[in-house]
């Protein structure tokens, strides 16, 4: 059997016997887990060696059953169990893409308080697991030491209603710009942290990339927080922008159609069926770049139905790509 797989049954155990108020009998967890009782035994035997607190003892019956000592960890007063310990030192493979943000340095610190907690062979059997179990960030924002306190201070702002004063490298004018911003909130997407924000210049709230803000200030001013609806960051669109929803309808070929229908792309998503095999999504959300690259990443297998205006801007940016690919280039 694949080591993995074994890792992944040992883990399941871990669980299983965790969850067993009175104990478990090995023929029972055998038959939970699919496996042989010398299967059971013999993982009993590596997370015993692994530095797992296991135990077994009769019960009233004369049976033997095998219990995972939860009291092992009370002395350290951690308010968790050893499941739940173990859960977050693995954890930190997903929660190291917020490196660079204000709690970079806070998880690094934490983690290591866990790991300390954790035996070294406890910690040795639990680091073979995201071979099995892991997580791809994706590309994410260079965020140097003078960004990472840039986020701690607009954090700062956003705490104690503090107006703040910003200087900002705007890609779409090509230029810095300098605003005073009312900060309401700081939110991790796609690999970049961003800042909401209530701009008085233009009575409206606007999202800023970290990555993009070359300076920070605080005034002693205060703001009051504006009462908006909190329908979550960033709800109404497939990206990383705020705005009002509008309807769209894509229709898909047949042959990306198991892909559309196995996710779900956004919570007002509908499907219907087209008959040839294809399907039909509809949704509300914002007529922003970010739906409009995920509609060009199917390529012509998927047809804007409407509005007829993105179906025109889709169409446009296919002939604008087709144009460059067919002009030579020296």
């Amino acid at each position: 059997m694949p080591r993995n797989q074994e890792v992944i049954r040992q883990w399941k155990l871990v669980h299983a016997l965790e969850a067993a108020r009175h104990g478990a009998a090995i023929d029972d967890l055998a038959r939970d887990l699919e496996v042989t009782t010398r299967t059971i035994r013999r993982d009993l035997a590596a997370l015993q060696e692994a530095g797992f607190p296991l135990y077994d003892e009769r019960d009233e019956q004369g049976r033997t059953r095998w219990r995972l000592d939860g009291h092992a960890l009370q002395h350290l007063d951690t308010g968790f169990t050893l499941g739940e310990l173990c859960a977050l030192y693995l954890g930190r493979h997903v929660l190291e893409t917020a490196a660079g943000t204000p709690f970079g340095k806070d998880l690094a610190m934490a983690f290591e308080r866990i790991e300390k907690m954790l035996s070294p062979r406890m910690r040795a059997f639990l680091d073979q697991m995201p071979a099995v179990l892991t997580s791809k960030t994706g590309p994410r924002a260079a965020v140097d030491g003078e960004r990472s306190g840039a986020a701690a201070q607009l954090l700062e702002a956003a705490l104690h209603h503090r107006v703040a004063r910003m200087r900002y490298h705007s890609v779409s004018s090509a230029r810095e710009k300098d605003y005073v911003v009312h900060p309401q909130r700081l939110a991790f997407a796609q690999g970049e942290l961003y800042l909401l924000a209530f701009v008085p210049e233009y009575r409206d709230t606007r999202t800023f990339a970290l990555s993009r803000v070359t300076s920070v200030s605080l005034d002693k001013q205060t703001f009051t927080p504006r009462d908006e609806p909190d329908d979550g960051v960033f709800a109404n669109s497939l990206g990383v922008h705020t705005g009002p929803t509008a309807p769209v309808e894509v229709r898909f070929d047949a042959s990306v159609a198991p892909h559309v229908r196995a996710r779900i792309w956004h919570p007002s998503q509908r499907l219907a069926e087209t008959g040839d095999g294809g399907v039909t999504l509809s949704m509300e959300v914002c007529h922003d770049w970010a739906l409009r690259s995920w509609i060009l990443s199917w390529g012509p297998l998927a047809h804007v139905v409407s509005p007829a205006s993105l179906a025109q801007e889709i169409r446009d940016d296919h002939t604008a790509a087709s144009t460059r690919y067919s002009t030579p280039h020296l």
